[in-house]
């Protein structure tokens, strides 16, 4: 382990994380708020504790390597969540304890959206647009900004950019230089922001909002700044923005950038997993709509269609908006949405859940399997279209689901010893690692009312839910640490 150069970089970052508490100021003064204080001396404590721990290693110019890149970003993870909450620890308005902060800061920066914060509507404007700033640094990973600027300042960015992606194949650069791959990205992420800011100012949201809002959305976060979410509008022209985006961000922002690039959607069409993603959405959306529709919840078809595809489409990209009690809603509607959050969105893209290729390859190698009995000695590749998907990859995703189910269970126990029903204990274990948000039972409407230790489950949950598990998980393994 290079831990000068682990050290360097994530003062580096924490310096570079502590300017994104300046921008609030901004509204704190538009709006006339209270909070400005609490920004500033987060602001001061965070860059004085990045120069101080850059400090004494700013000289050393040595390789990054693959462990170090995996030591950086969980450390910086975890890092980035205890100063992120140091604003809402500090602001008279919200008064929070310090558990509350760091989990609304780790649901932020995770995309998860679940919150303990009630009241929404009330609070200074300033702290509501941090919230939703969190989510958007969040959503692409601050992480890969970071390496698209750390060449410049002498550090490579590789191995951050390859312990930072999701999903199970990672080598795969869309320019030559990493630096110029996470530059296409963001610039991919900011025009999907900027469109959607346009398209809710346009179906009657102030700008505000509009902002706020695309924030949340492009980076699948579910944050409101309304206790209602988007429900507050009642609109149906606001629903379909949200519905468009939301679908839009769950899909790997590779295709995006290719699509951009050659002005051609057959990268969308062509690609086995946006296929399978659409046809899930489509099969999901169905099902409640026409649930929701035979069992009369709506008064009519056309608000059981929009309730019932939004909801379908926010939960399954884990977004987690809401326009209405999902919870309530009869039959098992409730659990096949959270059934639906497991799938989540494509590789790459700002979704949680296992993703959409995972559960593709399990498909795909389940089928094969079949095939093997009937044939016992045939040679049966598992394909995504018409390429061989490599050995190992498929053992990497078998890999993954195996210890995403005994992380589940352990952590599910874990919940159900603080005291939580069972609904409530798996709803919210789910809601944290597969970064949705909100659950059922006790945790419909937030985690505001569960104890504080159940929260430190959830917080340890987001973290493994947006690195993948492994970048945690290989951190505890002795092997990590062998010379």
């Amino acid at each position: 382990m290079n831990w000068p150069v682990a050290q360097r970089i994530l003062g580096l970052l924490l310096m570079l994380f502590s300017l994104t508490m300046l921008t609030p100021l901004v509204f704190s003064f538009v709006f006339a708020g209270d909070s400005w204080l609490a920004f500033i001396q987060s602001f001061a404590v965070t860059l004085s504790t990045g120069f101080l721990i850059w400090m004494p290693v700013r000289k050393i110019q040595r390789e990054l390597r693959l462990r170090d890149g995996f030591v950086v970003v969980a450390s910086f993870w975890i890092v980035l969540g205890l100063f992120g909450a140091l604003p809402f620890y500090l602001s008279p308005s919200p008064a929070m304890s310090i558990t509350d902060a760091v989990f609304e800061s780790m649901s932020g920066l995770t995309t998860t959206g679940a919150t303990v914060l009630t009241g929404l509507d009330d609070l200074p404007k300033s702290i509501l647009y941090y919230r939703q700033q969190l989510q958007w640094l969040g959503g692409m990973g601050i992480i890969v900004l970071a390496v698209a600027i750390l060449p410049m300042l002498g550090v490579g960015g590789m191995q951050l950019y390859r312990a930072e992606t999701p999903g199970p194949v990672k080598d795969t650069k869309l320019t030559p230089r990493v630096t110029e791959t996470a530059k296409a990205l963001w610039y991919v992420y900011l025009t999907f922001t900027s469109l959607c800011v346009g398209g809710y100012m346009l179906a009657g949201m102030h700008w505000f909002d509009a902002i706020c809002h695309a924030f949340a959305t492009v980076a699948i976060g579910g944050f409101s700044t309304h206790d209602l979410s988007l429900g507050y509008y009642d609109s149906t022209a606001v629903d379909l923005v949200a519905v468009l985006f939301m679908f839009v961000a769950g899909i790997n922002f590779s295709l995006h950038f290719f699509a951009w690039r050659y002005l051609h959607v057959r990268h969308y069409i062509n690609n086995p997993e946006v296929r399978a993603y659409a046809l899930m959405l489509l099969g999901v959306s169905t099902v409640v709509v026409a649930a929701l529709w035979l069992a009369g919840t709506y008064a009519d078809l056309s608000s059981s269609f929009v309730k019932g595809l939004f909801q379908a489409v926010s939960i399954a990209t884990t977004t987690g908006f809401t326009t209405a009690d999902f919870s309530s809603w009869p039959g098992a509607l409730p659990v096949l949405l959270i059934f639906a959050s497991f799938v989540g969105g494509c590789a790459g893209s700002t979704a949680g859940g296992i993703k959409v290729i995972r559960w593709l390859l399990i498909y795909k190698q389940g089928v094969r399997e079949i095939v093997r009995l009937v044939h016992p000695s045939a040679e049966i590749p598992v394909k995504l279209g018409r390429q061989a998907v490599p050995v190992r990859v498929v053992d990497a995703v078998w890999g993954f689901f195996s210890v995403y189910l005994i992380v589940f269970g352990v952590m599910m126990l874990a919940m159900l010893t603080t005291g939580l029903d069972q609904v409530t204990a798996f709803s919210a274990v789910a809601a944290s690692l597969n970064n949705l948000g909100p659950g059922l039972g006790d945790v419909a409407g937030g985690f505001m009312t569960v104890p504080d230790s159940a929260k430190w489950i959830a917080v340890v949950g987001m973290l493994l839910g947006r690195l993948e598990i492994f970048t945690l998980l290989v951190l505890v393994t002795p092997t990590f640490w062998r010379r």
